[in-house]
This record gives structure tokens, C-alpha cells and sequence, in this order.
């Protein structure tokens, strides 16, 4: 038998107290599973009548579909403009110029630190004060705010990690044939990072989705949020918040295979770097690093 790289291949005995382990993990899980079913079921959560209402239009009309739309509508303005916020902080944290480089600094590393409710609550109110959005869209303005900070934070640490996981001969050679800083990051450095990023941005999308979640507490009409509201008209808070959880997953693999193809074509079409890890990129970043990554 091949010995394994993490740790030696177990003997006898080891294999049998494995195995035993392994056994009662099992039936503990089961005893847990089957007891709450039983209370579940004891409280009549599970009953066939608990989700007949999920059969009628109404139900998806008034509460569900504007939930999604809600939750989609988010998340696609979030992630585009974290997406652009994004490729702007991590190119300025590359730059040559000290006070670009440290004003983006700055500002990733605050509002990475920040956390994203306290980034909603503050722009909701903020927004309310001095009336910057139609009260009709204070919530769903608090949201995106929250959401664009943060994320935007956090890929322009994936965009400075892509870029610096590049070989270094490749800049050389841009600036021996020539080209500008900002020539070299646009057309040779950038489009080769984007590929290796791709699957940590592909989480962080994912993230964004997910965090929609949050704005239930600054009132915002989310998936969530609708779910507990058909829990409360229904008195079905169980299949509620599963449906709900089954939409959830739905929407986050359809997005995890959307961009996951847009991946595989473009490494298709062009040859790049091995991808980068989301343990390993965003937790490069400290307050001085983006002298370090200057090209």
C-alpha cells in the first residue's frame, strides 16, 4: 500500500477504531435527524396542508417572485459596479504614484474591515437624512451600497494577487520593448489575471448573492425576508424557509455554472496561469502591501 504524503497509513487497529468512530458518527447523525423530525412532525410542520399553499400562484405572486426580483436586481448591481470599483482599487494599489497607491489603501483596507450591516445601516440612514434616493428605493439603495464597498474591497485584493502571480519577466520585457505602466498592466498583465482569477471571483460573486440576505434587516424585500412573510400569512415557517433555501441554491449554482463555462472558454482560447485560490488571495493584502506589488 502507498504510503499517504499527510499522515502514515493506519494499522489494524487504528483501521477498526476508525470504523467504530465512523460508525457511531453515523448513528448520532441519524438519532439527531430522526429528533427533529419528530418535533417537526409533533408540531404539524410537516403536514401536507403546510405546503399547498407553495401550489397556488397567489403565494408566488405576492411573496416569492418579488423576493427574487429583489434579491436578483441587488446582486446584479452590486456585483457590476463591485466588480468595477474593484479592478480600479487593485490596479491603484499597483501604482507608481504614492499617493494613488496609498489612497487605495486605505480605502480596501477600511471598508474590508467594516462589517457589511454596519455598511447597509449606516447608507441606509445617511440616504434617508439628507434625502439622497426617493424613499422607494432607501432600502434597496442601502443594500448595493453595503454590498459594493465591501466586495469591491475585497476583489481589488484579487485583482492585486492575480496580477502579482504573474511571471515578473513579463512586465520586464513590456518595459524593455517600451510601454508605459499603464500600456502594460491593460494589455499584457490584466487580460492574463483575469483567467487565473477567475475562480476566486467566481466565489465572491457567490458571496454577493448570498449577502442580499443581510438588507432583511434595513427592511429591503429580499428572498429571506418574503420567506418569513409567507411563514407568518401561512403558519408554515418550515417548508417556508426550505423553499426559500431551495430557491437560494437554485440561483447560486446557476450563477457557480454560468461563470464556471465562462471560465473553461477562455481558458480555451487562450493559454494563462495556473488559477489562484481564495485562501491564498485575499489574505495577501496588508496595509502596506501594495508597494510591494508594484510593477
Amino acid at each position: 500500500m502507498a504510503g499517504s504524503v499527510l499522515f502514515d497509513a493506519p494499522g489494524p487497529r487504528a483501521r477498526i477504531r476508525n470504523h467504530v468512530i465512523s460508525a457511531v458518527t453515523v448513528v448520532l447523525t441519524l438519532v439527531v435527524i430522526w429528533f427533529v423530525y419528530s418535533a417537526l412532525n409533533a408540531k404539524g410542520q410537516l403536514t401536507a396542508a403546510k405546503w399547498e399553499p407553495f401550489l397556488t400562484g397567489n403565494l408566488w405572486k405576492t411573496y416569492l417572485l418579488p423576493g427574487i426580483q429583489g434579491t436578483l436586481t441587488a446582486a446584479a448591481v452590486s456585483i457590476v459596479l463591485a466588480l468595477v470599483l474593484g479592478f480600479v482599487l487593485g490596479v491603484g494599489r499597483m501604482s507608481h504614484q504614492p499617493v494613488i497607491r496609498w489612497c487605495c489603501s486605505i480605502f480596501v483596507e477600511f471598508f474590508r474591515a467594516v462589517p457589511v450591516l454596519i455598511m447597509m445601516i449606516f447608507a441606509y440612514f445617511l440616504y434617508a437624512q439628507y434625502d439622497v434616493v426617493p424613499s422607494k428605493y432607501l432600502a434597496l439603495a442601502g443594500v448595493i451600497t453595503g454590498l459594493t464597498l465591501y466586495n469591491g474591497a475585497v476583489i481589488a485584493e484579487i485583482v492585486r494577487s492575480g496580477v502579482n502571480a504573474l511571471p515578473k519577466g513579463q512586465a520586464e520585457a513590456a518595459s524593455a520593448l517600451g510601454l508605459r505602466w499603464g500600456q502594460t498592466m491593460r494589455a499584457i498583465l490584466l487580460p492574463q489575471a483575469i483567467t487565473s482569477m477567475l475562480p476566486v471571483l467566481i466565489s465572491q460573486l457567490v458571496v454577493v448573492l448570498k449577502d442580499t440576505a443581510i438588507g432583511y434587516q434595513i427592511t429591503f424585500l429580499e428572498m429571506v425576508r418574503q420567506g418569513t412573510n409567507v411563514g407568518a400569512a401561512y403558519s408554515n415557517y418550515i417548508p417556508a424557509l426550505i423553499v426559500v433555501a431551495a430557491l437560494m441554491i437554485a440561483v447560486n449554482f446557476t450563477l457557480s455554472s454560468f461563470a464556471t463555462w465562462v471560465e473553461r472558454r477562455l481558458r480555451r482560447s487562450k493559454r494563462g496561469p495556473e488559477p489562484l485560490h481564495a485562501d491564498a488571495s485575499v489574505t495577501q493584502g496588508s496595509f502596506g502591501a501594495g508597494a510591494g506589488g508594484t510593477i
